[in-house]
């Protein structure tokens, strides 16, 4: 992420949620490390689900200006 304000891309935030659930898994991380990468985990979650929701909107409006124009 170039700064600090700006969003990753949907691709780049599911790949770094990956990378930090297959860390929790291997259980290598001390206790504070796993809580950090989980609150990372977290951040990236809620980044993912907007990215959907803003496409699922698109999708929604997209449908619907095509079933206006077809009556």
């Amino acid at each position: 992420m170039a700064a600090k304000d700006a969003q990753p891309s949907y691709e780049a935030a599911r790949d770094e949620l990956a990378e930090i659930v297959e860390s929790l898994e291997d259980g290598s991380a001390t206790l504070e490390e796993s809580l950090k990468l989980w609150e990372r985990g977290e951040e990236l979650a809620k980044i993912c689900q907007q990215w959907l929701d803003g496409a699922k909107k698109k999708l929604d409006a997209a449908k619907n200006s095509a079933k206006s124009e077809e009556q």
